[in-house]
C-alpha cells in the first residue's frame, strides 16, 4: 500500500514535469518569467530593442487581422506569479502577445502594432486620436479584414465606446484585456485575445459596432461596463444582455445594438488634433459648487454630473451648473446607480442641460467630447445622446 502511493506520488511528480517540459514559443527576450506559455523576461527591455516577432508566411486562405496594442493588463508583468495586483501593466510589448498565443495564426494571418503601452488610468485624448485614425487607416484597405486592440481594462468601455462612435467601417473591431497579469498562474489574456482574434476574422462580427471581448463574452461597447475590481467576469451588460458569446471554438450573436454607431453617426476624426475638455462632477450629500467653478475657470466646454438616482442633483449643484451653462459650458445629467435612463423634463430645457439616456458618466463624458466638436447647442447634442 505505501509502495503504490509513492507510485502515485512519483508519477504525479513525472506527469507536472513532463508538462512543464511541453514545447513552448520563446520570445528573443531573456528567459526569467513564463507568460501563458511563453519564456520572457520579468524586467522587459525597452520596445525598441524587444525583437520583432516571427514573421508568418501569409495565408490567402486566412483574413487578415492587425493587432493594434495600447499596453494594460494583458501586457501586465510581475516577478512573482502569484501577483494579481501589484504588477506594473503595460510591461510587455505587442510582438511577446502575439508570440505568446501562436494558435491565433491557424485563425488569421495576424500581424501587430504598438499604439501606446500604458495602464489604461493614462490613456489620454491624444492616444484615442492615435487609435482611431490608425484603425481607419486599416480598416479602409482591402489588406486588413479586422482590428483587434489590447488595453487596460480599467477605462477599456470608454475607449470602446469612443471607437464605436468614430469608426468608419462595418468591418469587426474587438477591444479586448486582461484582469490578470501575463506571469499570472491563471493568467486569462492569451484565451481573450485568441477569442478576440477569432471574432474579428468572423464575417458574422461585420456591422456589430466596435465590441469588447472577455471572459468569452461579446459585449458591445454601448451597454457594457466594468462592474468589478479584480474579477474576471468584471464585464457586464445588466440591463441590455451580450450581443454573443465564444463558445466551443465558435462564435455566436443573439443581439444587437439598435443605437447608430461607427460608420451611421456624424462623427470624424480624421482632421481632429484635440478634443474639447469635458469634466465629471459626483454628486453627493453636502456638496458644494466650487467644483463647477473649477471647472469653469480650467477652461471645461462640458460637464457631466453623475447625479444620485435619476440624474438628481442638490440646489447647490443646481446653481453651479445654471453658472456653467450661463458661461456656454454644456451640462449633461447622468446617474451613479450604474444603470436606468436618466428621464429628460422640460426643466432641462429651460437649463439647457442635456441628459445622458443610459449612458453612464464616463461615456456620456465621451459622447459629449464627441458633440462639442459638432455643435454647442442643447437641443442639438441632446439628438446625440438619444440616438447613439
Amino acid at each position: 500500500m505505501k509502495t503504490n502511493v509513492k507510485m502515485k506520488k512519483k508519477m504525479g511528480i513525472v506527469l507536472m514535469s513532463a508538462a512543464l517540459m511541453m514545447p513552448m514559443a520563446v520570445s528573443s527576450v531573456s528567459a526569467d518569467t513564463v507568460v501563458q506559455g511563453t519564456v520572457i523576461s520579468s524586467t522587459p527591455a525597452p520596445a525598441k530593442t524587444v525583437a520583432a516577432a516571427v514573421p508568418t508566411p501569409v495565408t490567402a486562405a486566412l483574413p487578415n487581422v492587425k493587432i493594434l496594442a495600447t499596453g494594460g493588463t494583458i501586457a501586465g508583468s510581475s516577478a512573482s506569479n502569484t501577483d494579481v495586483t501589484g504588477y506594473k501593466a503595460g510591461a510587455l510589448t505587442i510582438d511577446t502577445l502575439i508570440n505568446a498565443v501562436p494558435e491565433m495564426k491557424q485563425l488569421a494571418n495576424v500581424s501587430g502594432e504598438q499604439i501606446a503601452n500604458v495602464g489604461s488610468p493614462d490613456i489620454d485624448n491624444a492616444v484615442l486620436l492615435k487609435l482611431a485614425k490608425r484603425i481607419n487607416e486599416l480598416l479602409a484597405s482591402d489588406d486588413v479584414d479586422g482590428v483587434v486592440i489590447t488595453h487596460g481594462t480599467d477605462t477599456l468601455e470608454e475607449t470602446a465606446y469612443f471607437l464605436n462612435l468614430v469608426v468608419k467601417s462595418d468591418k469587426p473591431v474587438v477591444v479586448v484585456g486582461a484582469m490578470r497579469p501575463a506571469t499570472a498562474i491563471s493568467a486569462d489574456g492569451s484565451f481573450n485575445l485568441y477569442n478576440a482574434v477569432k471574432i474579428a476574422s468572423s464575417p458574422k462580427a461585420r456591422g456589430k459596432g466596435v465590441m469588447i471581448e472577455l471572459n468569452d463574452r461579446i459585449g458591445s461597447a454601448r451597454y457594457i461596463t466594468k462592474t468589478n475590481t479584480t474579477g474576471t467576469d468584471t464585464f457586464k451588460s445588466v440591463e441590455q444582455g451580450y450581443l454573443g458569446v465564444v463558445s466551443g471554438g465558435n462564435v455566436f450573436f443573439y443581439n444587437e445594438s439598435t443605437r447608430k454607431h461607427t460608420t451611421q453617426t456624424v462623427f470624424d476624426v480624421t482632421n481632429l488634433t484635440s478634443l474639447p475638455q469635458v469634466d465629471i462632477l459626483y454628486e453627493y450629500q453636502n456638496n458644494g459648487s466650487y467644483f463647477y467653478d473649477a471647472a469653469i475657470a480650467a477652461g471645461a466646454k462640458g460637464i457631466v454630473v453623475a447625479g444620485s438616482g435619476n440624474g438628481s442633483m442638490s440646489s447647490v449643484s443646481s446653481k453651479g451648473a445654471a453658472k456653467a451653462a450661463a458661461q456656454g459650458v454644456i451640462v449633461a445629467r447622468s446617474t451613479r446607480t450604474g444603470s436606468g435612463v436618466v428621464t429628460h423634463s422640460d426643466s432641462d430645457d429651460k437649463a439647457g442641460m442635456v441628459t445622458s439616456d443610459s449612458l453612464n458618466p464616463q461615456k456620456a463624458r465621451i459622447l459629449l467630447m464627441l458633440a462639442l466638436t459638432q455643435t454647442n447647442k442643447p437641443s442639438e447634442i441632446q439628438t446625440y445622446f438619444d440616438q447613439y
